[in-house]
């Protein structure tokens, strides 16, 4: 396992991109050496302005958010500056923000062993920036884990800002339906919002008495998608994994339990739809230190089997959350794990500094890509709300929707696609007037007869000239099964947001198929045809006892 310490020796800065070397080539002839980054003490005014177009570079890369290293040479060695100059480079960094809109936030200093007299330090600056086309930056995280883990409850003590008593009372405000309440089991899918400011100060419901409030105090929101822990909703969680399309998963595992029930399901359910992850060990209040150690241990033999092949790093400071960040998003392998407790308050601020520096997942060109597509809306919810009319909630897949647009949805039963008209936008509860592709919200349509809807369907452009999908092929990998899986099996299919039964038709090259072995199998739906438009998909199958792995999928 690699500590904060270490990954953060291994760091490097930046790549330098295009800007970025014209930016040290104009710089050469200064006295001034290093990197950008290195040293901006009284830069020239011709630097100043190269230093203020590479911000807004490493701005638009980001997605809004870019972390500066001042004391680091572009070859990642740890050289550090003096107090004055370093006094001098952050008032640089300030006057650069200034100048493009940005705020700027000192994550963290520390001092460096460097052939020097004088004491030097190296400083990380967060500059942050939401993009003149947004409201907010936008991360949606899924909160996975075993039943009675405590997901809804850590969801409560973060987005509420008050401490559980050890009995529950921080999630009860989280729980949508009678039933979780008395059980306190989750049993659907509910949204929590987690906001932050141009300072990186947490903005939620202890100081704002609305949703909208959060949103329009807030720079960075974090939706927390909070999924279903019990094996019996499993079919839920995989719907919301696979629909709502989380930049990533939170594992929340109970300190006192260890890896139990579902969580290795979910796991391996974040593992095979590619979804990074980190990982949470909650209740540490319950348990002697040497418990929480041996869950600990118990997570890092299960995170670096071959199966998962992850790095594993323990955060026990806040120099490990700011690293673990970085690491996060930088390295696919790497999964950072937090030991907390939601009564006690231990080491939840290290959770929420993670979160607020947490950068997207996705670079700004694949979002590009997308806006220039047509418009496709997957549909995951359907509300009925009094004096808008009908409501349908879910996530643009690609292209851009705004207030007025004519778009068709379908498909019906019997394969048709209806025209509509999207009245208006909303996101995290608060007014939108442009919605683009990554992002979830929901629409209202007026009139629209709600009869005719259901989850599953898609709304597009008009220009897509939608096709339908009854009869499919992928290849599946059987990762368990009690018997044999043979034609004429029916299984749950999770497409995106399509969640339908459908029956095998048939195993190419086999007559049937035992745990761990791989073939082609041609499905058919029962129901109704689907609108799974996109060339390949990411297919659950799923039949009674029987686990079918990840498939790509081929449309006929």
């Amino acid at each position: 396992m690699l500590r904060g310490q270490q990954l953060q020796d291994q760091q490097t800065c930046f790549p330098p991109c295009g800007p970025c070397e014209e930016i040290m080539d104009s710089t050469k002839s200064e006295p001034l050496k290093g990197s950008p980054e290195l040293k901006l003490v009284n830069p020239s005014q011709y630097r100043f302005e190269h230093l203020v177009t590479q911000m807004k570079w490493r701005l638009q890369e980001g997605r809004g958010e870019a972390v500066y290293q001042i004391g680091v040479e572009d070859n990642g060695l740890l050289v550090g500056l003096a107090e004055e100059e370093m006094r001098a480079s952050l008032k640089t960094l300030h006057r650069m923000a200034e100048k493009v809109g940005a705020d700027i936030t000192v994550l963290r200093e520390r001092e460096v062993d460097y052939d020097s007299d004088m004491p030097r330090k190296i400083t990380e600056v967060l500059v942050r920036k939401v993009p003149d086309n947004q409201q907010f930056l936008d991360l949606r995280v899924a909160v996975l884990g075993n039943v009675d883990s405590g997901k809804s409850t850590l969801l409560g003590v973060l987005t509420q800002g008050e401490l559980d008593n050890g009995r529950g009372r921080a999630r009860l405000n989280l729980f949508r339906h009678l039933h979780e309440i008395q059980s306190g089991r989750t049993s659907s899918i509910s949204f929590e919002i987690l906001g932050f400011n141009s300072k990186g100060e947490v903005v939620n419901y202890s100081d704002s008495r609305t949703a909208e409030e959060i949103c329009e105090s807030s720079s960075k929101m974090i939706t927390f998608i909070d999924l279903a822990g019990h094996h019996k909703y499993l079919h839920t969680t995989i719907f919301g994994l696979t629909s709502y399309c989380p930049d990533c998963a939170l594992l929340l595992v109970s300190a006192n339990t260890g890896i139990a029930g579902t969580t290795r399901e979910h796991l391996g359910l974040a593992l095979a739809l590619k979804v990074p992850f980190f990982i949470v060990v909650s209740k540490v209040d319950l348990c002697a230190k040497t418990t929480v150690e041996r869950t600990v241990r118990q997570l890092e033999r299960v995170l670096k089997q071959p199966g998962c092949h992850k790095v594993p790093m323990l955060v026990t400071s806040e120099d490990d959350a700011v690293t673990a960040a970085q690491q996060f998003a930088q390295s696919p392998n790497v999964t950072p794990i937090f030991t907390l407790s939601s009564v006690s308050g231990e080491s939840l601020d290290l959770l929420k500094v993670f979160l607020n520096i947490l950068p997207p997942l996705t670079n700004s060109k694949e979002q590009e890509e997308l806006m220039q597509q047509l418009t496709e809306f997957q549909v995951d919810e359907i509300y009925t709300v009094p004096e808008v009319g009908t409501v349908v909630g879910g996530t643009l897949s690609s292209g851009i929707c705004r207030e007025g647009d004519q778009l068709v949805v379908g498909p019906t039963d019997d394969g048709c696609f209806l025209e509509l008209r999207v009245c208006s936008i909303q996101r995290n509860r608060s007014a939108c007037r442009v919605l683009r592709a990554g992002q979830a919200a929901t629409l209202a349509l007026g009139d629209f007869d709600r009869a005719l809807l259901r989850k599953g369907m898609v709304m597009v452009s008009p220009e897509m000239n939608p096709t339908i999908c009854s009869v499919f092929e992928a290849e599946i990998v059987l990762l368990f099964h009690a018997t044999t899986f043979r034609r004429g099996f029916q299984v749950t299919v999770h497409v995106g947001n399509v969640r339908q039964t459908a029956v095998v038709e048939k195993i190419h090259a086999k007559d049937k198929l035992r745990t761990g072995e791989k073939a082609v199998v041609r499905f058919r739906f029962l129901k109704h045809p689907e609108g799974v438009l996109s060339a390949t998909y990411s297919l659950l199958p799923f039949w009674r006892g029987a686990k079918l792995g990840v498939a790509r999928e081929g449309l006929s």
